[in-house]
């Protein structure tokens, strides 16, 4: 038999409770709510029957919302193993994917086109890329005696391309009302390919063209007096470790580091789910690869305002809808439309902090897993 979404709700409610209390998140983790489900809810039902292996990787951004998404998911489909890696950051996870080796990928940016291309071989009508974490790109800071920190786009952009190297620079002065202790910048950066470097660079070659003289990609650009590391866990621990420090970060893995408040139109704006929830009704863009059922998403920074965290990150699980083993597409079906539901997007909100994708966004990410086959 399969549960009804009440009967999943008490089950998720006891695992997230006993069981992701260790994660790592920027808020206290909480169990999930029983409260009864609203007309607007994207709904879910998982079938306890099921049994196999997923195997997935990719983004990093992505890795605390995946323990515990799988933790949940497993309160009810106790049979299947979910194995995401997320040491392979979003490059490594779609290269996986291309090549066979991943169910699903993890990926904070869409396939290229040339990737689509290539996907056609293993997907037959090319990959899919489906929305399933929304956060932000936090800049993260490690500076003595220093807790506050608001940084405009145009500082930001001086800063990681080395045209800004000590924080007593007048421009930092300027967004802060007050200047800094003098002291080298030094500029932390990923060093693997990395689909938060891609939303962090194309927020920068959006918006600060005039300065950030960088294409957007996912591999970082600059070199000189940058440390490069691998994963966004190296980033904050590379942060943390050092004196002056600065990097980028998905909202959700950077602990207890600070995170500087960005400055839109005059207002210093914090990251907050509330912030970048606004940043997606108001600039996210529609950009399909032309694959049946493709959900990929673009920014137009254009629309930003005072109320949107203006540095946004959509992360994506990269699949195809024909695949070559059926019992593979039933498993990839189930968890992902497990995550992909209104319970499955309050379960990342609450142990990794992270924005819950529109309702309008689930039901288009429902209809393309239905179709998976």
């Amino acid at each position: 038999m399969k549960l009804t979404r009440l009967a999943q709700l008490g089950a998720v409610a006891a695992v997230t409770t006993l069981a992701l209390a260790g994660c790592a998140s920027t808020s206290t983790p909480e169990s999930t709510t029983s409260e009864s489900p609203t007309s607007s809810d994207v709904e879910f039902t998982i079938d306890p029957a099921l049994s196999g292996t997923i195997t997935a990787g990719g983004s990093s951004a992505q890795s605390n919302a995946q323990t515990a998404w799988t933790t949940a998911y497993n309160a009810t489909a106790k049979s299947v193993t979910i194995n995401y890696d997320k040491s392979q950051g979003s490059g490594g996870g779609v290269t996986n994917f291309l090549s066979g080796a991943y169910d699903f990928a993890g990926s904070d940016a869409p396939l290229t086109a040339d990737q689509t291309t290539e996907s056609e071989a293993l997907c037959t009508e090319g990959g899919v890329n489906i929305p399933v974490y929304l956060d932000g790109v936090a800049i993260i800071f490690n500076i003595p005696g220093v807790t506050e920190l608001s940084l405009s786009g145009e500082t930001i952009a001086k800063i990681f391309s080395l045209q800004i190297t000590d924080w007593s620079d007048p421009a930092i002065t300027a967004d802060n009302g007050t200047e800094l202790p003098a002291g080298t910048i030094t500029t932390v950066a990923r060093s693997d390919g990395s689909g938060t470097t891609q939303n962090f660079t194309n927020y920068l070659a959006a918006t600060q063209s005039s300065v950030w003289a960088f294409p957007a990609g996912k591999d970082w650009p600059v070199e000189g007096n940058v440390s490069k590391q691998k994963g966004g866990s190296g980033v904050v621990d590379a942060v943390k470790a050092g004196t002056g420090t600065i990097g980028y970060a998905d909202h959700s893995a950077i602990g207890d580091l600070d995170a500087a408040a960005v400055v839109q139109d005059g207002t210093a704006i914090p990251y907050s789910p509330e912030a970048v929830t606004a940043t997606f009704e108001a600039a996210a863009v529609d950009a399909s690869n032309g694959v049946a059922g493709d959900l990929s998403k673009t920014f137009d920074y254009s629309k930003l305002t005072t109320e949107t965290y203006p540095i946004p990150l959509v992360s994506y699980a990269i699949t195809c809808t024909t695949f070559q083993d059926t019992t593979q597409a039933e498993l990839v079906k189930s968890y992902l439309g497990f995550v992909t539901s209104t319970l499955g997007q309050s379960v990342a909100a609450k142990n990794a902090g992270s924005a819950p994708l529109p309702d309008s966004v689930l039901a288009d990410a429902a209809e393309t897993l239905a179709a998976i086959k």
